[in-house]
């Protein structure tokens, strides 16, 4: 392999680990030799992920982290360098959606969602940013993003926004943070197999959707390494404020494909 791609020994923080993506990215992290916090709320699920990750002679380090409260981040990044050591990489994976007509969405519904998608993947990365600059060393930021961030489906408003609000923090954070040599990219799955959305891709409802998926089929969670791997690397130490689509050719199919 390419030696720009190895980030043995690097530490990385990623948030939302307990289940789905975050917790693919964490596996896939510490399988290339990094030495991961993994931040959530479920300290259980946690645990029992940083045990897995042993199991390979991985290093994991479970943080409990509510990305929505400055103070419990700023925690979480602490005890971070205090176990692992100084961070270098940081994938925003945290998330949530609430699927409702707009007409019946409430305003707590609505700072739920910015609050978690957008709120919390500036504190992380302000936070982590922070930390880099003081240490000098650089290192590389990935948000993860949706292609809802560039169209839409019905009854997803807020979420649609925090994605859509993440992707230009991507550039706007790209464009300030480059002095400090930090790199921040994105991706932008599209529909991903999780424990989340299992059961409606497998509906009738959902496999009529996979019409408008090029490649006809839905992403599963490791079809994201690859890009990850090269965001969170050297291999794109020139690559700042990127989005990246991971979505089966979804974003350039027309809507009635």
């Amino acid at each position: 392999m390419d030696d720009r791609f190895n980030i043995e020994g690097r530490v990385a923080l990623v948030t939302g680990a307990s289940s789905g993506l975050g917790r693919q990215f964490a596996l896939t992290l510490a399988r290339a030799g990094a030495k991961v916090a993994l931040g959530a709320r479920r300290m259980g699920r946690l645990t029992a992920l940083a045990e897995e990750i042993s199991e390979f002679d991985g290093r994991a380090l479970p943080v409990e982290l509510d990305v929505t409260n400055s103070g419990s981040v700023r925690e979480a990044v602490e005890a971070t360098e205090t176990e692992l050591g100084a961070i270098s990489i940081v994938i925003n994976n945290s998330g949530v959606a609430i699927v409702k007509p707009p007409l019946e969405f409430k305003e707590a519904d609505w700072d739920i969602v910015l609050d978690t998608n957008l709120k919390g993947a500036w504190l992380v990365a302000r936070e982590a940013a922070a930390a880099m600059a003081r240490h000098g060393h650089g290192g590389s930021i990935v948000n993860i993003a949706s292609m809802l961030a560039h169209r839409v489906i019905g009854q997803n408003v807020a979420y649609a926004a925090s994605k859509a609000g993440l992707v230009h923090m991507t550039h706007a954070l790209a464009f300030d943070l480059a002095r400090y040599g930090i790199r921040v990219n994105a991706i932008s799955p599209g529909y991903i197999e999780t424990e989340m959305n299992r059961e409606f891709l497998a509906s009738e409802r959902g496999q009529g959707m996979l019409k408008r998926v090029p490649l006809r089929r839905y992403g599963k969670p490791e079809d994201l390494d690859g890009v990850l791997l090269l965001l969170a690397s050297d291999a794109s130490e020139f690559i700042t404020g990127a989005v990246i689509a991971a979505d089966g050719g979804h974003g350039v199919a027309s809507v009635g494909a």
